[in-house]
């Protein structure tokens, strides 16, 4: 999705802050808690969503009561073109396995986040997206033991121009 840069002030901030926090909300909600009235919140958050800032609101599910197995990925390739790259984040994206998919610099050439059932699942993962690419020359894989902290909030008013 294109984003267009938009400028934000202090009640957008408020109002992003209040959405990443409980997306849920209704704008009556939304609107009160920011001290604005509901037009004024449905209409700055419409404008937020129109430019692309607001990529998705979406539910997070508790990773513990999952059951299954977090890893973070460390991908290297073998031929770095970016025509190479994009071909291996393409298939990195397609598949459900993959939560997050970083370009990386200083290092290995991607990273992934990856939430998988069990580790045959992680096995299939493995075959499909790095044993039979040609171009994947190492995967180093961090299997997480606990999370500790896990919030995908950007603090708003960081945004603000002052």
């Amino acid at each position: 999705q294109c984003v267009n840069m938009i400028e934000i002030d202090a009640t957008d901030a408020r109002l992003l802050d209040l959405m990443q926090q409980d997306a849920s909300l209704s704008n009556q909600a939304l609107a009160d808690a920011a001290h604005v009235s509901p037009a004024t919140a449905l209409r700055r958050i419409k404008r937020m969503v129109d430019s692309g800032l607001v990529e998705k609101q979406t539910a997070l599910l508790a990773l513990e009561a999952t059951g299954g197995l977090n890893a973070i990925v460390e991908i290297t390739l073998d031929r770095q073109g970016d025509e190479h790259a994009k071909l291996f984040e393409a298939a990195a994206v397609a598949d459900e396995a993959v939560q997050q998919c970083y370009r990386v610099t200083a290092g290995p050439d991607f990273v992934l986040v990856l939430w998988v059932r069990d580790m045959p699942a992680y096995q299939a993962l493995v075959e499909r997206l790095f044993t039979q690419n040609a171009n994947v020359r190492t995967v180093k894989a961090f299997f997480a033991s606990k999370r500790s902290k896990f919030d995908p909030r950007v603090p708003a008013m960081l945004m603000v121009k002052r």
